[in-house]
């Protein structure tokens, strides 16, 4: 069984940075092409950043620049560092593979960016 848990959210002000990390068991991120979505109220949820199993990354120009994938093998974690937040950056944010299967969604993070 697939468990993919976020954590690392916050209230945070403008111009602040936040670390999430996506903890992964019944899944190997090392040899899965993960990502990171966000959904904003009212909105869809996106595709904001991935990783393949190779280590290339990929952002949404939103947040080229400012965020940064990466993954730790050992602990079979996979992180998002946001930097230079920004309030339209408020949104529940979500691991899962990429692209995504629909039973591996969790319960995000929340972050909320104050301006």
């Amino acid at each position: 069984q697939v468990q993919l848990v976020e954590s690392g959210g916050g209230l945070v002000q403008a111009g602040g940075s936040l670390r999430l990390s996506c903890a992964a068991s019944g899944i190997i991120v090392s040899i899965n092409p993960m990502g990171w979505y966000r959904q904003a109220p009212g909105k869809q949820r996106e595709l904001v950043a991935d990783i393949s199993s190779a280590g290339s990354t990929n952002y949404v120009d939103s947040v080229k620049g400012r965020f940064t994938i990466s993954r730790d093998n050992a602990k079979n974690t996979v992180y998002l560092q946001m930097n230079s937040l920004k309030p339209e950056d408020t949104a529940v944010y979500y691991c899962n593979r990429n692209p995504p299967v629909w039973v591996y969604w969790g319960q995000g993070t929340q972050v909320a960016v104050s301006s």
